[in-house]
């Protein structure tokens, strides 16, 4: 992990280091009137370093090293927006050097805040190398300000500072790049930090949220300047800062919810609906030369959804409330506005936000960076409601955002999306008068909400193992997009009639059976699908020139409603234990659908009074879903003999797939043990408790275990599969019931269960409990060992797993030379001689022997065992 960290560092210095050499020569060599590189050629080679920085930085937060993947972000957001605007310049959309300062200067004043920012952070934090590339770097950015404000200024001292940074980022990239070839043996003097390797932040830590509000501030800077007359209004030029801006806090939406983050996701994703649509306002002027008039309803609910958001995030503490409280008086502007971002008060409200932004932005980054807080309030909520009965807050465990089914790295994306139903619904209620769609501003706010970013929370509960919520977020996500650029980005004309009705009618039928499978999800999911419906009928009857005055409106409304309640109850039950705002039961209710919970427990693994409770239901003939080592098992108590034939026919186990006995400890064979191999006994104390399997011999003491007629169910007429696992909840839930029969939790033919949600799901009512651990910890395989003839010195291998061979071979060998010294059971007559004359001339798995194959299984006929390679995880 370390060698991989270097990696990244190392490419992302160089990385900084070499877009610093190409704009230190083009500084350097370029006049006023002629540059070294053309405009088009810089912006795309920008573009190039931007997108290895992005990488960088993407990688380098994932080890949460927040200063360092911060800078990386941040140089690689102003390398892009600077890269489209020389682009810009370079194809004339820009025609003058005034158009290019006017253009580049909004953009250069919020990085240059933003790079200081990091460099009194990263220097508060001892990190020296860091804090010199950052203010290097942010001096580039105000001399270039200033070379574009009066040519006279010369070039020359951008080109210096961006020397400097070629220079210690070439040393220390080279450095660490070194280091990660020769595997650290040769490390440049100064390339490590002693106090770098120490984590600098926790793992909850959502280290991505500083660059959302370096974004925001970006966004900001562009929209404050030509109120304070730093250029005369918002043009073209400023689209690539807007836009950058926005695609940057797409990904930190992303980011957070692979942080568990839900909040923060859906405030960066509302916020990037604001910077698309800023800069799409922008685009319409330069095409029409018309400001599009902004409608009233869309900004107001906007402004709803940002409070509701603000007073949720009092958890995080009053900081992040009070600054999100910005956006619901910058959306309270929009809407009193008929040209909202053109007119001095939107734009004071966005002076205002950059102002924030950056005490928001120091703030956040030296609270993240360093062990040393600056206090924020955010243990209030949690200290008000402590004493609290009625309302509980959840905690921050992994079972908050369990997924569905499977594992997932992303939280619940449902706050997102539901809320982005709501702003697309709202947004298609503005009436279309006149004859240009383009003069009223929709486009943006139906296809970027309801298009995009349901896309993104699809995706999400896609992963999540949500698969009617995603097919929902997606299936209208593709709809608002089409529809919105179709309705309101001006290709409507003179189309309409059966040929775009079709396209409609087909998305109607797909949403039937998006309908149909919410009756068996909840009621909310149930009328948010067929309100939808509702919606693609306003659709159709729009498209053949058929609908009725107000329905379209009607439909809006109920659809933004429902989607309104849903949005709230996610958030409400995301952030508070008790009490849950409900989304209903399910209209249809189906044996093993919807994860069984409340007819079947479904206990924490970690509780020891959840074990007992399995145990006890073990204990009465039920059968159980269990985590282990590798994946989920099935269990049954082998003492209960119609609890073990219930579970193999539960499995639908096929007869050549037998089930495995488990011990928590080999003390329970303590009673049989004259019954076992003394070379085995000394074996299995050395193999286990582990992840192998070892295939023995069938003998009479299993009779010991009380399994009776039941026995037939595990391993075959002449061995079976035993095992003792090196898992804390088997070995307290063996302790408690005894030896149990096991087989994996699936159907045969089917793929292995890795979560516990899954064992319900696959199996039915007929599991009696499961105890919930999670995602498996492997999803690998355990190593099944042949022991059947090990007593002539040879051991075989029916899979390779998780153990590898190498290692049993040292046991064994290791077993091997302990027994040929005398060490043998009193209990077991054996020929001591002639043991150490079969060692010394048939050894062979053991790596000993020269007779034998490496893989042999001695005499055994595989044929009887086949079953043992293609068993389950279960052994």
């Amino acid at each position: 992990m370390a060698e991989s960290e270097s990696l990244h560092f190392s490419v992302g210095v160089l990385g900084i280091s070499g877009g610093s050499l190409l704009l230190l020569v083009n500084n350097y060599a370029s006049s006023p009137d002629e540059p070294l590189i053309t405009n088009t050629a810089l912006g795309v080679l920008l573009l190039i370093f931007a997108a290895l920085l992005a990488y960088s930085g993407v990688r380098r937060s994932q080890s949460h090293n927040v200063l360092f993947g911060s800078l990386c972000l941040t140089v690689s957001a102003l390398w892009c927006g600077s890269g489209l605007v020389h682009i810009l310049a370079g194809e004339n959309i820009i025609n003058s050097s005034r158009g290019l300062r006017d253009a580049m200067v909004p953009g250069l004043a919020a990085f240059t805040l933003a790079l200081l920012a990091i460099c009194i952070v990263a220097l508060l934090c001892h990190e020296v190398v860091l804090s010199f590339i950052a203010l290097s770097i942010c001096l580039a950015c105000a001399h270039q300000i200033a070379g574009l404000a009066d040519s006279a200024f010369g070039q020359a001292a951008t080109a210096v500072c961006y020397l400097m940074v070629c220079f210690v980022g070439a040393y220390f990239g080279s450095g660490r790049l070194l280091s990660y070839i020769t595997q650290r043996k040769i490390q440049l003097p100064g390339t490590f930090n002693k106090d770098s390797a120490k984590p600098m932040q926790s793992q909850e830590a959502n280290d991505v949220v500083t660059v959302g509000v370096i974004m925001n501030l970006l966004s900001a800077s562009v929209l404050a300047c030509p109120l304070l007359g730093v250029v005369p209004k918002l043009f073209s030029g400023h689209v690539p800062w807007l836009w950058t801006a926005g695609v940057f806090q797409l990904g930190v939406c992303v980011k957070s919810y692979r942080s568990m983050d839900t909040l923060a996701a859906t405030f960066y994703g509302f916020t990037s609906i604001l910077r698309f649509t800023e800069g799409y306002t922008a685009l319409v002027v330069h095409f029409t030369n018309q400001v599009p008039y902004s409608p009233v309803p869309f900004p107001v609910v906007f402004s709803v959804l940002f409070f509701i958001l603000a007073l949720f995030n009092l958890q995080g503490g009053f900081v992040n409330t009070i600054y999100q409280l910005f956006f619901v008086a910058y959306c309270i502007a929009i809407a009193s506005e008929s040209q909202s971002f053109f007119q001095r008060g939107t734009q004071g409200v966005q002076a205002a936000i950059f102002v924030a932004s950056a005490f928001v932005l120091i703030i956040t980054l030296y609270n993240m960076a360093s062990s040393n807080k600056i206090p924020t309030g955010a243990g209030f909520l949690k200290n008000l409601l402590a004493h609290s009965n009625r309302f509980v807050l959840q905690t921050n465990g992994k079972e908050l955002h369990a997924p569905y089914l499977g594992y997932s790295k992303y939280a619940n994306a449902e706050v997102l999306g539901h809320g982005c139903s709501v702003l697309a619904a709202f947004s298609i209620t503005a009436s279309l008068s006149s004859g240009n769609p383009l003069a009223i501003l929709i486009l943006p706010w139906a296809v970027v909400s309801g298009g995009v970013l349901h896309l993104i929370c699809g995706s999400v509960a896609f992963s999540r193992g949500k698969t009617l919520e995603s097919t929902s977020f997606i299936l209208y996500g593709i709809m608002w997009t089409v529809w919105g650029l179709t309705r309101f980005g001006g290709l409507y004309g003179d189309v309409r009639g059966l040929h775009l009705a079709v396209g409609i009618i087909s998305f109607m039928l797909f949403n039937v059976l998006v309908t149909a499978g919410a009756l068996f999800l909840n009621k909310a999911w149930f009328i948010y699908t067929f309100t939808f419906q509702l919606i693609l009928i306003s659709f159709l009857l729009d498209a053949v020139g058929a609908l009725p005055y107000g329905y379209d409106i009607g439909v809006t409304i109920i659809l933004g409603l429902v989607s309104f309640y849903m949005f709230l109850a996610s958030i409400f039950n995301c952030t508070f234990k008790s009490p849950q705002m409900p989304f209903g039961d399910p209209f249809i209710k189906l044996s093993g659908f919807g994860g069984g919970k409340d007819s079947c427990p479904h206990l924490p693994a970690r509780k020891s009074s959840s074990v007992q409770q399995i145990a006890e239901i073990m204990k009465n003939g039920g059968i159980c879903g269990m985590p282990t080592d590798t994946v989920y098992v099935l269990v049954a108590a082998c003492n209960r003999p119609q609890a073990v034939e219930k579970a193999y026919r539960v499995k639908k186990q096929a007869k050549e797939r037998p089930m495995s006995l488990w011990i928590s400890s080999i003390k329970q064979l303590e009673p049989v043990r004259d019954q076992i191999s003394p070379l085995l006994w000394e074996f299995m104390e050395a193999a286990w408790p582990s992840s192998i399997s070892l295939v023995i011999a069938r003998a009479p003491w299993m009779e010991f275990f009380g399994l009776g007629d039941s026995s037939k169910y595990i391993g075959t007429p002449q061995s079976i599969a035993i095992r003792n696992p090196d898992c804390t909840v088997a070995t307290h839930l063996i302790n408690a019931v005894g030896p149990i029969a096991v087989t994996s939790a699936n159907p045969t033919g089917e793929a292995d269960t890795t979560h516990h949600n899954q064992v319900y799901a696959k199996l039915g009512d007929k599991v009696d409990g499961v105890l919930c651990d999670g995602p498996s910890p492997e999803n690998i395989a355990s190593t099944v060992v042949d022991c059947t003839k090990i007593e002539s010195g040879q051991i075989g291998f029916f899979r390779v797993g998780l153990i590898p061979k190498s290692k049993v071979l040292q046991i064994f060998e290791e077993i091997q030379k302990k027994h040929m010294h005398g060490q043998t059971n009193a209990a077991f007559e054996t020929d001591v001689a002639v043991s150490q004359t079969n060692l010394s001339e048939t050894r062979t798995d053991s790596g000993i022997g020269q007779n034998a194959p490496s893989d042999s299984q001695s005499s055994l006929d595989l044929s009887q065992h086949e079953h043992q390679e293609e068993e389950d995880e279960s052994l």
